[in-house]
């Protein structure tokens, strides 16, 4: 593959992926505009971005088997217009509910993108190139933290917030174009597959009881949760509490995120020398003692504006290692079922960072530290687990063979 081609596929594969990161980041600025329009507070208005995770989970679950039943792009073409659709109508929301509602749907439709981006790097390139095809990717939808809360603030002060939903509707239409006329087709629709309930279920379960793929999925997605924790919270931490302004919060939302840029570009090199697994670990270990210290100083109220946007530009330095190589690892042992793969892996990431918006959400207390408290609380889990996960999968694996070993006549 050339060089060329490698960056057209990845430019497609990445704004792909980004369309759900860009409807959540874009539109954070102008929660106090959302508030103040729809007579609602900034917290309730947090639940439309719940909504919008809670979308993506589902969602994700429904295309996994479409993806591998009908080809990678006749799905991928619905969820597009979807998308597109709901976007418009979330322009002329008048009330919170609606606005929900069509979030939700909004979401349903996004997320094709994000699970047929996977499935593309499994069809499109070698097993062992797939982790820096991810780091590539993950490089793309990073520029979306970075440039889409700062974009957002401009145009929710010079048009209103229901601008940026037109912004995404279109930005959405360009990359359904690029789709259509640029990105090879991919794995090709497969009849075998089934799509009835037994069908479904039936290849989930063959893709859940993969222990290299569980292991990565669970303790991965909960590690990649952590941002989610910080989308939630972020806004009225900087602009209510901080009392920074539209503008500010944009640039300090992409300064966070150049943190995640930086360390999934440095990704590619450490993969010459170290293994996925062994990445994987040392960023787990690293957010540990980030994370301390961030929740220890948040409880002692010892940051300003400056000291906590710095201390979690640090913390995010390993979600850049920990997402590419944990989805990479998860993937790998697939083949035929990598959409279903891939739709697992992403619903799950999703429904944890659901269900830690509204965590932080409903611990709202004035201060950041239900924010940063997430943030901390997802890693030791995640550190936890992945650690309980293989010391089971080596027991098993131990008794396997012992109890494979012939009987020794004496």
């Amino acid at each position: 593959m050339t060089r060329s081609r490698y960056f057209l596929l990845i430019l497609i594969l990445g704004s792909l992926s980004t369309i759900s990161p860009f409807s959540i980041d874009m539109y954070l600025p102008g929660f106090p505009a959302i508030a103040k329009d729809l007579e609602v507070t900034i917290s309730q208005v947090q639940f439309s971005l719940t909504a919008y995770l809670i979308g993506i989970a589902v969602g994700q679950l429904v295309y996994g088997p479409l993806l591998d039943r009908y080809g990678r792009k006749k799905p991928l073409y619905t969820g597009l217009i979807i998308y597109i659709i709901s976007s418009a109508i979330c322009a002329f929301s008048t009330s919170l509910q609606s606005l929900i509602a069509m979030r939700f749907l909004q979401a349903l439709g996004g997320c094709v993108g994000m699970v047929a981006a996977q499935a593309f790097v499994r069809d499109l390139f070698p097993v062992r190139k797939t982790a820096q095809a991810f780091s590539s990717i993950i490089l793309v939808i990073a520029v979306s933290p970075m440039i889409a809360p700062t974009v957002g603030g401009y145009v929710t002060v010079a048009f209103g917030w229901p601008a940026v939903f037109v912004i995404l509707a279109v930005l959405t239409l360009l990359i359904l174009a690029a789709t259509y006329f640029l990105l090879p087709e991919g794995k090709p629709a497969d009849p075998e597959i089934s799509l009835g309930p037994t069908g479904i279920l039936r290849n989930y379960v063959l893709v859940i009881r993969q222990p290299q793929f569980a292991m990565y999925t669970v303790a991965g997605g909960i590690a990649m949760s952590a941002p989610f924790a910080y989308i939630a919270a972020s806004a009225d931490v900087f602009l209510n509490l901080f009392q920074a302004t539209e503008q500010q919060y944009g640039w300090i939302f992409a300064f966070v995120a150049s943190g995640m840029i930086g360390s999934a570009q440095f990704n590619h090199l450490l993969l010459k020398k170290f293994t996925s697994q062994q990445l994987v670990k040392f960023a787990l270990l690293y957010q540990l003692v980030i994370g301390g210290v961030m929740v220890i100083g948040v409880a002692l109220q010892g940051f300003n504006l400056v000291g906590l946007t710095i201390i979690i530009f640090l913390f995010v330095l390993g979600q850049g290692l920990v997402g590419p190589n944990s989805s990479a690892l998860a993937l790998a042992p697939f083949t035929k079922h990598a959409g279903s793969a891939a739709s697992l892996l992403g619903s799950f990431r999703m429904l944890i960072g659901g269900l830690i918006t509204i965590l932080v959400s409903s611990w709202h207390d004035g201060t950041a530290l239900p924010m940063v408290a997430g943030m901390g609380l997802v890693v030791v889990l995640a550190t936890v687990i992945l650690a309980s996960i293989k010391v089971v999968v080596r027991f098993r694996a131990r008794k396997r063979v012992v109890e494979d070993e012939p009987a020794v006549l004496l």
